[in-house]
């Protein structure tokens, strides 16, 4: 089966793959539109972005299974949230998934609410390189817990389970 993921990221290859193990699969990346904007501010966009990356990679690759995966930002009463999406389909069935949440420091709220995405803004926050190929904002606000590699690998497990699920009963929603 060929597993085809809609990013080159690292953190989020790395993921995907990890979460194929034990599976006979050959793996290709490339970097597909999310058709969402750079930094996803909702569950819904987020959700979305993550999808259409699933279905654009599916087409463009030629894959068996297509594979998304978008982090954002959810506003609520209690402040700013990361957020994480995938989805996974086969042109016929498609899955979806959410992650971890972790509310964003206060000082990170006006540079995100004025379009800064979250990505460079962790590297100045934290003072570091490539956070979003490494561990990622949940890696630094959880003092290295978890990481975005792990974050994602846990969607991308859920996803694998979800689709085997529909596929062995013959469900195609």
């Amino acid at each position: 089966m060929k597993v085809s993921i809609g990013s080159t990221n690292k953190a989020k290859v790395a993921a995907v793959e990890g979460a194929f193990t034990g599976y006979k699969v050959t793996f290709s990346c490339i970097e597909v539109s999310s058709q969402v904007s750079p930094q996803p501010f909702s569950d819904d966009e987020t959700m979305r972005g993550a999808i259409n990356r699933a279905h654009n990679v599916l087409v463009a690759e030629g894959a068996d299974v297509g594979i998304g995966l978008e982090g954002g930002v959810v506003e609520t009463p209690q402040g700013l949230f990361l957020c994480n999406w995938g989805a996974l389909t086969d042109g016929e069935v498609t899955v979806v998934a959410g992650g971890a949440r972790i509310q964003l420091p206060e000082e990170l709220e006006i540079p995100l609410l004025n379009g800064i995405e979250l990505g460079p803004l962790m590297e100045q926050y934290s003072k570091r390189d490539n956070v979003r190929q490494g561990e990622g904002a949940i890696g630094i606000l959880t003092n290295g817990h978890i990481n975005r590699k792990e974050m994602f690998t846990h969607i991308t497990k859920m996803l694998i389970g979800q689709y085997e699920y529909k596929r062995q009963r013959g469900i195609t929603e």
